[in-house]
């Protein structure tokens, strides 16, 4: 059999398993479908892909304007047409990719989940997913203020501002942050709506909750953005965030910390946006034929005030 059957045979091989033939003499070709370029936690993930992407000579065509599905399945649609060698993709929602997956596994295209993940009950579909638990992300929201109100006499009233719904990171930090609240019956939560990951979504969800319950006694805020567009809200009705009603978000970005050092959130719980060493070597470990870890789990902590303080001087986003 001659050298070029072989190749042949190789290739369709690996189109039909979804998995790229190892990369040729040219660099490798990543296509990577961000969750839009808004807010401090993407562009900082954006950033931390693209100087590794340069570092390990991979050559990325980026798509970050994607804040609708319809908009990200065109970039994937596309990335596909061009034939780049792996596709990376942040999901605004969980459901609903099974087609154009199936379309980049046809094609021999190796999808990498990063920072979400997707609902679908076909797992060969993708080859990898890197990122947060988002689950737990939750769970440590609650469990802090479990703590804060242990022995309180009398129902805490919690508000809760959602993420964008339907997506991965907001269907987990509700169903973390319940749990752990659970454990308390004097902990309830007496509204929660969805915010958009976004501050100025956060400021108007709690403006709106603080007009209907004047008592509110804690926010939960899916992500920092939220949580400071929540401060903006109390500090407007003329209260002190913080002090008159405490908050509590994820992902720790610089202005999140900067807002827990000056007292105005409570406690901040980390979402590592700073993972592109890590999805280079997934890169890497599917290009080369071989199979990579199915889930890969960031490494992530958690912030009082005192924490942020030292943290701030070298955070990088």
């Amino acid at each position: 059999m001659t050298r070029t059957v072989l190749a042949l045979l190789t290739v369709v091989l690996c189109a039909a398993c979804g998995t790229a033939a190892p990369a040729g003499d040219g660099p490798t070709v990543l296509g990577f479908v961000q969750v839009g370029d808004g807010g401090a936690w993407h562009r900082a993930n954006t950033e931390s892909i693209q100087a590794a992407a340069t570092a390990a000579g991979v050559t990325l065509e980026l798509r970050d304007d994607g804040r609708m599905q319809e908009q990200q399945i065109a970039a994937m649609r596309e990335l596909i047409g061009r034939k780049v060698d792996v596709i990376a993709l942040s999901p605004v929602v969980e459901s609903g990719w099974d087609g154009v997956l199936q379309q980049a596994k046809d094609a021999g295209i190796p999808v990498l989940l990063t920072d979400r993940v997707v609902d679908t009950t076909d797992t060969s579909l993708y080859a990898s997913a890197l990122g947060s638990d988002f689950t737990a992300q939750g769970r440590k929201a609650g469990e802090w203020l479990v703590a804060k109100y242990a022995g309180a006499t009398g129902p805490v009233k919690i508000v809760e501002i959602e993420g964008t719904t339907g997506s991965a990171a907001a269907n987990g930090r509700l169903a973390g942050f319940h749990t752990a609240i659970d454990a308390d019956p004097d902990l309830e939560v007496i509204a929660s709506r969805d915010g958009d990951f976004s501050r100025a979504g956060g400021q108007q969800v709690m403006a709106g909750f603080l007009t209907k319950y004047p008592d509110i006694d804690a926010v939960y805020a899916h992500n920092d953005e939220e949580g400071i567009g929540a401060v903006a809200a109390i500090e407007a009705a003329g209260k002190k965030p913080g002090t008159d009603i405490a908050i509590v978000t994820v992902d720790a970005s610089r202005d999140g910390l900067t807002a827990l050092a000056e007292g105005k959130l409570d406690y901040v719980v980390e979402c590592n946006p700073l993972f592109g060493p890590q999805l280079m070597e997934l890169v890497d470990e599917v290009t080369a034929g071989r199979t990579p870890p199915r889930r890969v789990i960031v490494t992530e902590t958690a912030f009082d005030a005192e924490a942020a303080r030292k943290a701030l001087p070298t955070r990088e986003y």
